[in-house]
């Protein structure tokens, strides 16, 4: 158990799963203070909420459950003024909360559009905006944004998914400029092709109808999913806590931290490093041309 590091206060949307709850988990072994927000603490998600509260008990740590719907303003407010009660401030938000949908585009309806902006793109949104002034008023804190390298790059049949994961990584590289002379950092985590929830519970288009227009296209993006369910189940899956220990690491970094961390499992590389790399030049060239060079 590693306690060196300074403590720091950590929200993490999205905990009753995945990355989110591996990152709360080794958090909490690490000595920090942990909110976990999930939905349905009581309920569906009762068995995680007491597995997070036996590893606090274990590790000595502190953690607090905190039920939080980060698609409604009114349950994110509520629950951003319960934490304020409690802790008076939050050093770090890890904005993990999100969902997947798949398959053909076109067939997916504007509601269904929608539904998977506003976790992704519009959840993130409204945690900021709960927190950020006491992070401003403090000069200090810390956002990390969890998106995919579908953010950066673009995959067949995950359209609506990457443009949601696109427009999160524009609005946390706008915060990184904005909130930078406030003390404040902005930093992105890309993961590759994990196992996590997310993708055994995405779903298809409702749209039946135009999914059929597609004929055996229309058959790829189950076969995708089969591929992606073989590879997680096999001996040589990937280990899902790279993610989370990539976060612990930006928690507890001293100095300045990068923009971008890509995780991806051994043996793949899918060159979002590069990619990161080549735009990064490009969006310093334009800033320092906008004579907003303090901001980089």
């Amino acid at each position: 158990m590693k306690k060196t590091h300074e403590k720091k206060i950590v929200l993490i949307t999205g905990t009753s799963s995945g990355f989110g709850y591996l990152t709360a988990k080794s958090l909490l072994e690490h000595g920090h203070t942990v909110i976990a927000t999930m939905r349905d603490i009581k309920t569906r998600n009762a068995h995680v909420a007491k597995d997070l509260e036996a590893l606090a008990i274990q590790t000595g740590s502190s953690l607090s459950l905190v039920e939080m719907d980060v698609t409604s303003d009114a349950s994110v407010a509520i629950a951003a003024e319960d934490v304020m009660k409690k802790h008076t401030h939050v050093d770090v938000i890890v904005n993990n909360a999100g969902t997947l949908i798949m398959g053909i585009s076109e067939a997916f309806t504007v509601d269904e559009i929608k539904e998977q902006f506003e976790t992704n793109t519009f959840g993130p949104a409204r945690v900021a905006r709960a927190f950020l002034p006491s992070m401003r008023a403090r000069r200090q804190g810390l956002l990390i944004q969890v998106t995919s390298v579908s953010g950066r790059l673009v995959f067949p049949f995950f359209g609506h998914y990457s443009a949601s994961k696109f427009a999160a990584e524009a609005l946390a590289e706008t915060y990184h400029y904005e909130l930078s002379s406030f003390g404040i950092e902005s930093v992105i985590v890309e993961p590759g092709p994990y196992p996590s929830n997310i993708m055994s519970s995405s779903q298809g288009p409702r749209d039946e109808k135009r999914v059929s227009a597609y004929g055996e296209l229309a058959k790829m993006p189950d076969a995708m999913k089969e591929s992606f369910k073989e590879l997680f189940a096999s001996e040589n899956a990937p280990d899902a806590q790279d993610v989370a220990d990539a976060i612990v690491g930006l928690v507890e970094q001293e100095g300045k931290r990068p923009l971008r961390t890509v995780v991806m499992p051994k043996g793949m590389e899918f060159g979002v490093d590069a990619l990161n790399h080549s735009t990064q030049d490009v969006q310093n060239t334009l800033l320092k041309s906008l004579q907003m060079e303090s901001l980089i």
